[in-house]
């Protein structure tokens, strides 16, 4: 009770006029009471009693309930809000002088010194300013620095970021986000606006708890038969403090051990470790639950605000940022200003028009046009099951520039997803597919999308029928939110962030209905070359595959082989002759060329007449 009161001194003395009692506050570390002129209340009071108050002018002795400390306004002490010892200030009102020990008062100044250190990132502490200097400053806010540095940019030159760092991220580097970031997040993370995740210190700020990832450091030694601790974290993709404190957990309980024992002198991570006979029975339980043996999954709501952070709706796609991104492909205005629009929006396209016109190849080419990059979790976490998300032939890695801030390595930097389904598609692959056997989940084919373009392509062959397949994308497509279904019964909403493409060479008014089209806003027809474009195909395609270009043998194979059998013109078969035409050549001994004689071979293998049975009327069937 010496930090809450003191004894003031035996016998009456004069009180200070500016110290007049109170009998309606408490008592706090900081002021001492005055000696009252009653000597009979001048003794201290004991803990946890009642306190005497004053003695009214009648001599009657008015006394406070009792009142447990717990219920007292406890005083802020300021060690909560300032860990560094600073210099004390003595109250402006004060009866006494504090005891030695007691913390000094909390100002509202303190506040703001205490403030902008927890959030400034490690590094040099900037000069502490001057009490005085602060008040007078103009444009300074009572609990702020001023405007211009709350802002990040003072008058003058560049300042500290939205931190409080003075340092500046490094030049030409696209980096993170201060609204990506999770707790824990790095220092040295420079800040725009795109998502990033921050590398987890401990397993609270990855989403984890202790006992998913002792059984994921279980699995990993089981399926490799002995690890080193830096290749569990490797295979984990969690920071290597983290397991290690994970692996001699699991030491602790005897599940694990260092194979030959020793060690002795070398840091835990490159000791090998290897099961024990103890865990036989704990692994046949964690297997059976699952099989899943690779990186620490996401949590699920995590991965959900970053598709929504890095959505591919409302870019602003210009013609000019869209000419070079198309490779080789001869795009015709109309179709520019066809896609351009669409890929701003975010929603649905529907190409249609003959076979072999490059409806697959303007997509691809489409996916181009978003620039930058995005974050993939290699899984996601839903109600303890695990979900692959990564997969190597859809998501594209990119490498890490030098000097890049670390990261999550739970997450892959990737380009934007273009996922293509043709006439395999099926109902069931709409849904987690769940193994049995392994006993997790693969994202279906619109999850991998997430955040890039999910190309249908040759839409209405599918086994399943047209119409269930367009009742199946009508919600996605309305309300941006799909609807899957886990083995054990449960729905889940996940974010549907998808620029999606139906493609098809079929009658579209055999195929959709107009619930549909009025969810797909933007439909464009790829129509067929014409001969001036054929030209231009076909010599764009002789200087990829290094054929010398001839128009004298083009038009020779226009007038010869198209001309009078009204054959019509595809983008696809310049390329797809001149493929047969260097098969020939080589086969014959003989550089390739556009000689006429090999372009004569090329037509009768290419073009082949397939006669019907009686009654019905032949069709020339066309490889493109």
């Amino acid at each position: 009770m010496t930090d809450f009161f003191r004894r003031p001194p035996p016998g009456p003395g004069p009180s200070s006029p500016d110290a007049e009692q109170d009998d309606n506050r408490s008592i706090t570390p900081l002021e001492t009471p005055a000696a009252p002129a009653n000597p009979v209340l001048s003794a201290p009071p004991r803990p946890r009693t009642p306190t005497t108050a004053g003695m009214p002018l009648g001599g009657e002795q008015r006394t406070e309930p009792t009142r447990s400390r717990a219920a007292q306004p406890a005083p802020l002490p300021s060690v909560i809000f300032d860990p560094m010892p600073r210099p004390r200030v003595p109250p402006a009102q004060s009866a006494g002088v504090a005891p030695p020990g007691a913390p000094p008062p909390f100002t509202e100044e303190m506040l703001d010194v205490q403030t902008e250190r927890r959030t400034a990132p490690p590094g040099p502490p900037p000069p502490p300013a001057q009490e005085p200097e602060r008040r007078a400053a103009p444009g300074m806010d009572r609990r702020g620095p001023p405007e211009a540095d709350r802002r990040g940019a003072p008058p003058g030159g560049p300042g500290p970021d939205r931190r409080g760092s003075a340092s500046a991220p490094p030049q030409n580097y696209v980096g993170p986000e201060r609204r990506g970031f999770r707790r824990g997040e790095a220092a040295d993370a420079p800040v725009t606006n795109r998502f990033w995740p921050a590398q987890p210190k401990t397993l609270q700020e990855a989403g984890l708890n202790a006992t998913f990832v002792e059984e994921l450091v279980l699995k990993a030694i089981f399926f490799a038969g002995e690890m080193r601790g830096m290749d569990v974290a490797t295979r984990l993709q969690l920071p290597t403090a983290l397991v290690d404190e994970v692996i001699e957990g699991l030491r602790r309980q005897k599940y694990i051990d260092i194979r030959g024992g020793g060690g002795s002198g070398v840091g835990r991570s490159t000791m090998i470790y290897q099961l024990t006979t103890f865990v036989t029975d704990v692994l046949r339980q964690i297997l059976d639950r699952n099989r899943y043996n690779g990186p620490a999954p996401v949590p699920f709501n995590e991965w959900v605000a970053a598709v929504k952070q890095q959505t591919v709706r409302g870019n602003r796609i210009t013609r000019h940022r869209m000419q070079d991104k198309f490779g080789d492909l001869i795009i015709r205005d109309y179709i520019f200003d066809g896609i351009g629009p669409a890929m701003n929006s975010g929603r649905a396209i529907f190409f249609y028009g003959p076979p072999g016109n490059g409806k697959t190849a303007i997509c691809q080419g489409m996916v181009n046009c978003y620039e930058g990059d995005i974050f993939v979790p290699h899984a996601l976490l839903i109600d303890d099951f695990v979900v692959k998300m990564f997969d190597a032939n859809i998501h594209r890695a990119v490498e890490d520039e030098p000097g890049m801030p670390s990261y999550d390595r739970r997450w892959v930097r990737c380009r934007r997803p273009l996922v293509v389904v043709g006439g395999e598609l099926t109902l069931e692959m709409l849904d987690l597919v769940y193994t049995p056997e392994v006993k997790y989940y693969e994202a279906p084919f619109q999850m991998k999308a997430s955040n890039g373009m999910l190309l249908i392509d040759d839409f209405g062959r599918q086994k399943v029928s047209p119409k269930d397949l367009l009742n199946r994308w009508i919600v996605p497509l309305e309300s941006d939110v799909d609807i899957l279904t886990l083995h054990t019964g449960k729905k889940i909403q996940v974010p549907f962030d998808v620029f999606a493409a139906f493609s098809t060479n079929l009658d579209p008014s055999a195929l959709v209905d107009d619930a549909f089209l009025r969810r797909v806003r933007y439909k464009l027809e790829v129509q067929r070359p014409d001969e001036e474009q054929f030209h231009e195909i076909f010599q764009v395609m002789c200087k990829k595959r290094g054929v010398p270009y001839d128009a004298r043998a083009v038009d020779y194979l226009i007038d010869e082989h198209y001309r009078p059998n009204h054959r019509p013109f595809a983008a696809c078969q310049p390329r797809d002759l001149l493929d047969q035409v260097i098969d020939m050549a080589n086969y014959q001994g003989q550089p390739p060329r556009l000689d006429p004689a090999l372009l004569d071979a090329a037509v009768r293998s290419y073009f082949v007449r397939f006669d019907k049975p009686a009654g019905s009327t032949p069709t020339a069937a066309s490889a493109g």
